[in-house]
């Protein structure tokens, strides 16, 4: 399938990593290290090499720090990085809609400033990039099969209900793990969830809810590793793991 680049995405980076605990109690969640990389610096080089040339990033818990460390990043790479820092926290939701006139019309990413994966035959990016299709999906999003979590737990969050499409498992009983990792259009803020966005606080949770009635919720299952580092224990694995491995 036939698309135009996408340039912009945009990084979830405002969080407290309170689980995380002793390892954000001076740095935000995305500043940790993973054998010597931050988590935002790998979600960085991941978005240039896709072809990305602008990322917005919402900061709000020891925002100076990761602030300082992205002006350093965007002037030795090929990217602007824009900051919406938020003096008051607005949550998966009001985060991106603060400040979504940026992107136009145009889909972008979203990712959260947390995640962690590997590529497999083809990257994750790229593979979400080229099975998007605006006439039928508002949100595309990447999907992790539990049953292939090994050092990281998982929680099954959807099942497939077809090679594409997924429904929400309200009991956790799910295949598959959502990777807060997708391609999604503007226009979701004014189509979906109307009235949890009353508030300018909010979760993205329910639009993606409202879009999967809808039927323009579409998902792929990614074909590598992605980790949930969310406690101190997953962020000790993973790092040994990616160490040993040199990654």
């Amino acid at each position: 399938m036939s698309n135009a680049p996408i340039q912009k995405a945009f990084i979830l980076g405002a969080g407290f990593g309170t689980r995380l605990r002793p390892y954000t109690d001076e740095r935000p969640k995305p500043m940790v290290e993973i054998n010597g990389r931050t988590l935002i610096t790998r979600i960085l080089d991941k978005l240039i090499c896709a072809g990305v040339t602008e990322a917005y990033v919402n900061t709000h818990y020891l925002a100076g720090i990761m602030e300082d460390r992205l002006k350093t990043y965007a002037s030795k790479n090929n990217i602007k990085i824009h900051i919406s820092h938020e003096p008051d926290i607005l949550d998966t939701g009001g985060g991106i809609k603060n400040i979504i006139g940026e992107f136009d019309s145009n889909p972008f990413y979203v990712i959260a400033g947390d995640s962690l994966w590997t590529d497999g035959k083809l990257s994750a990016l790229d593979d979400l990039h080229q099975n998007w299709d605006g006439s039928k999906m508002d949100i595309l999003t990447l999907m992790m099969p539990v049953e292939r979590m090994i050092l990281t737990h998982g929680v099954g969050d959807y099942n497939f209900i077809n090679e594409k499409q997924v429904k929400r498992s309200l009991d956790k009983s799910g295949t598959h793990m959502w990777t807060n990792i997708r391609i999604n259009t503007p226009d979701v803020f004014q189509k979906y969830a109307l009235e949890t966005q009353k508030e300018k606080n909010f979760s993205f949770l329910p639009i993606m809810d409202e879009c999967e009635k809808a039927g323009r919720l579409f998902a792929l299952e990614h074909d590598a590793d992605w980790h949930h580092v969310s406690t101190p224990k997953d962020l000790e694995t993973v790092d040994a793991a990616f160490k040993k491995e040199n990654l």
